[in-house]
């Protein structure tokens, strides 16, 4: 699965607009709409911002993992 695909699969699961998620990154939402799309790249920044806001690692959006769950919440890690 693209990363693209992960992310507005996990957009819809949590019931998000483009245009919630567009405010939320202070992006257009025609830029998030591409994001979404792959017609742009993320910036490093704001894909970090993305996988805060979707509950998820930046692993898991970039299919360098399986395992949506964000570092913080896996198992002896986190404060």
């Amino acid at each position: 699965m693209l990363m693209y695909e992960r992310i507005r699969n996990l957009r819809q699961d949590k019931d998000f607009t483009q245009t919630q998620m567009a405010e939320w990154l202070s992006v257009g939402q025609s830029t998030y709409s591409d994001y979404e799309l792959g017609k742009l790249n993320i910036p490093l920044p704001t894909l970090v911002r993305i996988a805060q806001i979707l509950g998820t690692s930046t692993d898991y959006l970039l299919n360098l993992s399986d395992d949506p769950t964000p570092p913080s919440k896996k198992a002896g890690r986190g404060v």
